[in-house]
């Protein structure tokens, strides 16, 4: 993809200024995640807000608000948005569905956040996710592996997928079975969008259970038998 040769530093200056506040209290994790508070108390949820400020500023978003109205326009870093279906995760006992007393646990997004920064041609951004786990009537394991993905879309009549990697974060269940969780993707990278396509992309998000699974080994080419 043709990268923008100059960038005017008016652009610049808007990539600095773009943030948006979320992450939970507990240590972050996972494959490609960040850890960005290490440990705290046990009723870390306490704290959450003083957190998030220091990482993303004094700006919040919870699932379901509209973004600030001076974000609203903002296209240098696009808006996160939950993939439909994608806004829960749950898991039932074995060969069992996830309904009444089958229900082990259930995770739910409750708030997101990204910032963007601007060098050479590319954008790299750091997203955000904050969600809570609470064990159902079957009773939740020990310990629970929230399993995510985060993708760059181009949207529109054909969507077009520009970034996407799954990443997980594991969760110690507590004994009232309701835990908050957190994860920070800090190695989403793109080229800077030409024109105005920028307007059109979105940072979409959300529960991938595919991304429990190990990535499948490359196949080894056959050798060629001498003739």
């Amino acid at each position: 993809m043709h990268l923008m040769q100059t960038i005017g530093a008016g652009l610049k200056g808007r990539w600095r200024g773009v943030a948006v506040m979320t992450i939970a209290a507990t240590v972050l994790s996972g494959c490609g995640g960040g850890s960005l508070f290490g440990s705290g108390p046990s009723d870390a949820s306490a704290s959450i807000s003083d957190r998030f400020g220091q990482l993303f500023g004094s700006k919040s978003q919870a699932i379901g608000e509209q973004p600030p109205a001076a974000e609203q326009n903002e296209v240098t870093c696009p808006t996160v948005a939950i993939r439909p279906g994608a806004s829960t995760y749950a898991v039932g006992m074995p060969g069992k569905g996830t309904t009444g007393s089958d229900l082990r646990y259930q995770a739910t997004i409750t708030r997101t956040a990204r910032d963007c920064t601007l060098a050479g041609g590319q954008v790299t951004a750091r997203i955000g996710i904050q969600g809570r786990v609470i064990a159902g009537p079957a009773g939740a394991p020990d310990a629970v592996d929230v399993p995510l993905r985060v993708a760059v879309v181009q949207d529109g009549v054909t969507p077009k997928t520009i970034f996407t990697k799954a990443y997980q974060t594991r969760v110690s269940m507590s004994a009232d079975g309701s835990v908050v969780f957190s994860l920070v993707a800090e190695d989403v990278s793109y080229p800077v969008p030409a024109g105005g396509a920028g307007d059109s992309y979105v940072f979409y998000l959300g529960f991938d259970p595919q991304a429990l699974k190990p990535e499948p080994k490359p196949r080894m080419a056959k050798k060629k038998s001498a003739s």
